[in-house]
């Protein structure tokens, strides 16, 4: 057996980030942490929309759409990939409180027996799921 006598090159060390680098990646969570709140509650009043008496699904669309959206501009503005989840987690926290919370006048706010609340919920969170994943591929650059 031999042993190579080589010398093992020094690890270098990344340097540190410029400050207005930091400031633009926590301006980045802000903002996509706000544009989640609101486009979620946007999401919610969609839902039980109707053209003619007939649903539109418009909520369901909407949520793909965005949600995409939302982990793309966390992951462009941050460049950190655990950035995805915060909107992840807000926007799934969201929805699960108005499936279950109720109003003054004792309905709830997402109903378990409307079809597009509940695909809205599973493909709204699949969005954000299928971004991670692709990520994770790395078929989504930084």
């Amino acid at each position: 057996m031999t042993v190579s006598t080589e010398p093992v090159e020094a690890l270098q060390e990344e340097p540190a980030p410029p400050a207005d680098s930091t400031v633009i990646r926590v301006a980045g969570l802000f903002v996509v942490a706000i544009a989640t709140l609101v486009t979620a509650i946007v999401e919610l009043y969609l839902t039980p929309l109707r053209i003619a008496g007939v649903p539109v699904g418009a909520s369901v669309l909407f949520a793909v759409v965005i949600n995409w959206t939302l982990a793309w501009f966390a992951l462009r503005t941050t460049r950190r990939r655990w950035a995805v989840g915060v909107p992840w987690v807000l926007w799934t926290v969201i929805m699960l409180f108005a499936a279950g919370a109720k109003t003054t006048e004792g309905d709830y706010l997402l109903s378990g027996t409307d079809w597009i609340a509940l695909v809205m919920i599973l493909a709204g969170s699949l969005a954000f799921a299928v971004f991670a994943y692709r990520m994770i591929l790395g078929k989504v650059r930084l």
